[in-house]
């Protein structure tokens, strides 16, 4: 068996799904600051993710929902994904972002499963809050480590397409590593480096 995993903003999607969410409250550069300073490693994931996220307090989870039903994909993900699917990999979405988008994304690009993060609410708006299973900046190759054991599959035959700092710990379980239209602190820790937004050339990469 063969793994492929995806990270999703900014990967999978072309942007982050929590800059579009504070957009909706006016709040979207001021979110889109922190996210970049994240995603370039000069803050602590767990750190940026709380405090992002309680800047959405009071968001309706309809507008999330609506938000996340209308992300702009990648070019070309669809595509990779069912030829990655024909090959023989099992395709899998691990995202710092939130089961609303992903869960989503799951229907409309076919990948086989997705871990993210969920965003609490109560009485129909967010708290402010949020938990799940890409919280850390160690979470993703914690859980790439998990799954090639349940699933039997060796880093030789895992391939992990990434753009940010978070998606170091996955790259450290995986024989090709991916930089998509990455930032450089990513760059140095890839064996394949992909700078156009067309996730096809993913396949040029992968057996």
């Amino acid at each position: 068996m063969k793994l492929c995993v995806f990270d999703f903003d900014s990967t999978l999607m072309d942007g982050e799904t929590i800059d579009f969410l504070a957009a909706e409250l006016g709040l979207g550069e001021k979110v889109a600051e922190i996210t970049e300073m994240a995603m370039r490693g000069e803050l602590d994931f767990f750190e940026s993710l709380v405090t992002r996220v309680k800047l959405l307090e009071g968001l309706e989870v309809e507008r999330v929902d609506a938000v996340c039903r209308s992300l702009p994909y990648m070019p070309g993900a669809k595509e990779t994904i069912a030829r990655l699917k024909e090959r023989g990999y099992k395709v899998v979405v691990f995202s710092g972002g939130f089961r609303n988008a992903t869960g989503y994304a799951k229907e409309v690009l076919g990948f086989d499963a997705d871990f993210s993060n969920i965003l609490h609410a109560n009485n129909g708006r967010l708290t402010g809050l949020v938990g799940g299973d890409m919280m850390f900046d160690f979470s993703k190759g914690d859980m790439l480590r998990r799954l090639q054991a349940l699933l039997g599959v060796t880093p030789d035959n895992t391939v992990a397409v990434g753009d940010g700092a978070n998606d170091r710990s996955m790259f450290a379980r995986a024989g090709t590593r991916i930089a998509f239209c990455a930032k450089e602190i990513l760059k140095k820790e890839a064996n394949v480096i992909i700078e156009t937004k067309d996730l096809t050339k993913v396949l040029e990469y992968v057996e």
